[in-house]
């Protein structure tokens, strides 16, 4: 089960939504889902968690580039979104691209499956780049300005995101949409 939300800074402090993801598949449509609701360009925080198994942030600063931060690649390369990002901070989503690796090639019938691996297959924990690394991904100092330092988010886990919105400031904010 997931949770996400998004945080928006305005200047009376956080506001928060709850947010459907359905129509998020990557990195960019999140950014701009983030972005939507955004006041005059302040930072918005879309925050992701999967039952305590791994939680994930990607913060958006006006028309700059996401920052992310996913607690545990591995757990989250598990599951849609979580893996929608790892793809995107190890960079395999661009290397997907490549129309010629969906035709048929290599001399297999229709139908025929080809003999690959699990891990080849990217049905085990490894994908077109490797292995997914266990442990954090991306970018443990995107909150560091907003006063949860780098240190303090790679300890994090469990409840991540109530421990999150207790430093900003906004856990009553949050808690109102869980």
């Amino acid at each position: 089960m997931y949770f996400a939300a998004l945080l928006a800074r305005t200047e009376d402090g956080w506001e928060a939504s709850d947010t459907e993801l359905d129509n998020v598949e990557t990195l960019t449509d999140l950014a701009d889902l983030a972005r939507e609701n955004s006041v005059d360009d302040d930072t918005v925080l879309a925050l992701i968690e999967q039952e305590d198994s791994w939680f994930a942030i990607v913060r958006v600063d006006g028309e700059d580039d996401p920052r992310v931060y996913v607690s545990n690649a591995f757990a989250a390369y598990r599951s849609s979104y979580g893996a929608m990002l790892v793809d995107e901070l190890t960079g395999r989503d661009e290397e997907s691209g490549d129309e010629l690796d969906s035709l048929d090639l290599d001399g297999t019938e229709d139908g025929e499956p080809e003999q690959e691996d699990e891990e080849e297959a990217g049905t085990g924990a490894a994908g077109a780049s490797g292995p997914t690394p266990a442990g954090p991904l991306g970018d443990p100092r995107l909150l560091d300005d907003l006063g949860v330092g780098e240190k303090d988010l790679l300890a994090l886990d469990g409840d991540a995101l109530s421990a999150i919105a207790d430093a900003l400031g906004c856990t009553e904010v949050l808690e109102a949409v869980r």
